[in-house]
């Protein structure tokens, strides 16, 4: 199937042996798995489990959302704005810059239509209606976020693609021409010509593949968009690893942090962050306003859809990070983030009165044991 995508060969394949996350079969996370990321007495989800097991795992109605296309057509006062489009894609805009990250717009991140994980909702806007992009950004290979039909209709623009090594194969497969593609190894970077954007990959923990016979045989990495005047994080897929306290100190301070909180498991837990990780994460990246993405777009574990949404308002006034979680669609500005309004509490109830969340203002650094 087309929608596999294409391994990687010639001198594309020599350059990703030549990394130092080659083990010599694959790529590999080299970094030591921290102890209690994954709970010894929880087994591994079967298949039957992970397709009808847990309770609320989507919405009963559709979710709140806003068209952003008035929004987008005046800059941001601030410089840096964030639109969240569902599970990891965001439009980021950046000191005149327009960057998109995993851009998936598919019913079903899936290798076909006809089955697989559903999205609860359209997009709130249609990829044809988009502004112009100044550079598409891709974490990994996995459906959910490297989107076959997505990048078929963006390769029919001229917008050039950074992303993790090995993935450029696919998205050539795909129609992309090659000098539009960048393919990085952690701590590489890509400017964009003629301006002051760079985009730095960096460690994660997590897997890559579209297929049981290509695990592995592309490098996952979180990725950091930076100007002179701001940068941001923004995880991929990842469970918890000490190098973000690395990342913070080669790559941060970050204005905006982007860290998966949804679809995850306690079998799972070194592979996918959960809205627990994913404030410790924050902590040791050095804080920022943080915007929880990877939740509320598809059901890929067995947790209910607003579990990490609801676990996150409770715990993050504890240690002071600044959440901003805005609806679907919604421009906002890192830097006038305020009370977080929980949205997803009108779904399925529209009369509902919904009250601002106070953050604390406790520093989002304080340290956090990772045992």
């Amino acid at each position: 199937m087309k929608t596999f995508g294409k391994l990687a060969g010639g001198a594309r394949l020599e350059r990703m042996q030549g990394s130092s996350q080659w083990n010599g079969w694959h790529f590999a996370n080299v970094h030591p798995i921290l102890p209690g990321l994954r709970d010894p007495s929880v087994p591994m989800p079967s298949l039957k489990e992970f397709l009808y097991g847990g309770e609320r795992r989507a919405p009963q109605h559709g979710l709140p959302q806003v068209h952003p296309l008035e929004t987008w057509t005046r800059p941001p006062a601030s410089g840096l704005r964030v639109t969240w489009l569902g599970h990891s894609t965001m439009l980021l805009e950046i000191d005149g810059r327009r960057v998109l990250t995993d851009p998936v717009w598919s019913k079903r991140c899936s290798p076909s239509q006809l089955v697989g994980p559903r999205r609860f909702q359209p997009v709130p806007i249609a990829l044809s209606q988009l502004p112009a992009l100044d550079l598409v950004v891709i974490s990994h290979d996995h459906y959910d976020h490297l989107d076959h039909a997505t990048i078929r209709a963006l390769a029919r623009t001229s917008v050039p693609f950074v992303t993790s090594l090995g993935v450029g194969a696919h998205l050539e497969s795909w129609g992309v021409s090659p000098e539009r593609i960048s393919e990085l190894d952690w701590w590489e970077t890509h400017r964009l010509p003629g301006t002051d954007l760079e985009v730095t990959a960096a460690p994660s923990q997590h897997f890559s593949g579209r297929t049981p016979k290509t695990r592995n045989t592309t490098l996952w990495s979180s990725m950091v968009v930076r100007t002179q005047r701001h940068a941001i994080f923004f995880s991929g897929d990842t469970g918890l690893t000490t190098e973000y306290q690395r990342i913070r100190e080669r790559l941060g301070p970050f204005d905006l942090v982007m860290l998966e909180v949804g679809a995850h498991h306690p079998a799972w837990g070194d592979m996918h962050l959960g809205p627990e990780n994913a404030l410790k994460a924050h902590s040791l990246l050095g804080g920022g306003t943080f915007l929880p993405v990877h939740w509320g777009t598809f059901s890929l574990a067995m947790h209910a859809w607003d579990q990490p949404a609801e676990v996150l308002i409770d715990l993050a006034p504890k240690v002071g990070a600044q959440l901003l979680m805005p609806q679907l669609g919604e421009p906002v500005e890192p830097a006038h983030a305020g009370a977080v309004v929980p949205w997803w509490r009108r779904v399925g109830n529209p009369s509902a009165v919904i009250e601002p969340m106070e953050m604390a203002t406790m520093p989002a650094s304080l340290p956090w044991p990772l045992d």
